[in-house]
Formats: C-alpha cells, sequence, structure tokens
C-alpha cells in the first residue's frame, strides 16, 4: 500500500520536523509513505467570511490537483468519525485486504479543509474534538500509523 499524506504548508518547527523524520524512519518498513506539501494561503487578520472561504477554496484547488481518481481519501476533520487505536488498525488492514493501493490522508491548513476535498474524501477522520495546530496534527497521524503496523503485525508497542 503507498500512503501518502497531503498536507497544507511547511512544518516551520525544528521539534516537529525532527519528530516527522523520526516516524517517517519507523513507518518505512511498514508501508510505502510520502509527505506531500501544498502552498499554504495567506490568511487576512481580520478573519473575514468571504476571505476564510476564499483561502480554503484555493487550498482545496492545490490538494485536489495532487490526489488520483482511483485513490481513497481519509480527510482528517474535527467532526468526522473517531476511532481507538485498535479500530484503526482494523480499518488499514482492512483497506488493504479489499485491494486499496492508493491511500491518501488529507491535512488542511490554518482554516481547515474546504468542502470540495471534504466532498471528495472516502472517509473523515477525527482524532479529536479538539482544535489542534495543522503542522502538530501531522506527527500525530504518523504516530498512530506507526501504532497501527504494529498491532496488525501483533508487534509490541506502548499503550
Amino acid at each position: 500500500m503507498q500512503i501518502t499524506i497531503l498536507c497544507v504548508g511547511k512544518l516551520k518547527e525544528d521539534f516537529l520536523r525532527l519528530a516527522q523524520r523520526e516516524y517517517l524512519k519507523r513507518l518505512h518498513s511498514y508501508a510505502r509513505l510520502e509527505m506531500v506539501e501544498v502552498r499554504e494561503e495567506i490568511l487576512p487578520p481580520t478573519g473575514e467570511r468571504n476571505a476564510v472561504e476564499t483561502v480554503l477554496k484555493k487550498e482545496g484547488e492545490h490538494l485536489l490537483q495532487r490526489i488520483p481518481d482511483n485513490s481513497y481519501v481519509v480527510a482528517l476533520d474535527r467532526e468526522g468519525v473517531m476511532l481507538t487505536s485498535e479500530e484503526f488498525a482494523d480499518f488499514l488492514h482492512n483497506l488493504g485486504l479489499q485491494g486499496q493501493s492508493k491511500l491518501y490522508f488529507v491535512i488542511g491548513g490554518s482554516a481547515g479543509l474546504a468542502r470540495t476535498v471534504l466532498d471528495r474524501a472516502s472517509m473523515r477522520l477525527s482524532f479529536s474534538k479538539f482544535t489542534f495546530p495543522h503542522q502538530l496534527m501531522r506527527v500525530i497521524l504518523l504516530e498512530q500509523l506507526y501504532r497501527a503496523f504494529k498491532i496488525i503485525r501483533g508487534e509490541k508497542y506502548h499503550r
């Protein structure tokens, strides 16, 4: 299975880049994984609704251009379904059994994800009702992917 994590923006903090690098290294023996970044649009300081929608639309277009038609898309969305780590592992395992070879996880920018991206998603996944910085969400997703593959293979991982 080829897993692509499609993100808005670049990692700015060294500690997040180090954590991402570490989990990518750990995941190397479990899956082919690629991080793809698209440009983050600048949100105006006023936060006007129309301006936010314009930013979401532009970022959404950049994201959708990167997703092949035959891909299974998981949009990270606070309003999505919440799974336990074991359920997430089962989800990944079942996708593989169903022959899904291209899996895309999509992480929006600070304004979230455009409706067009959410509509394209095969699944909307939430890690919490909390709002996390989109850059930190990458590391959280990578950790959960690593944990899921350990569960799938029956390997030890701390609880």
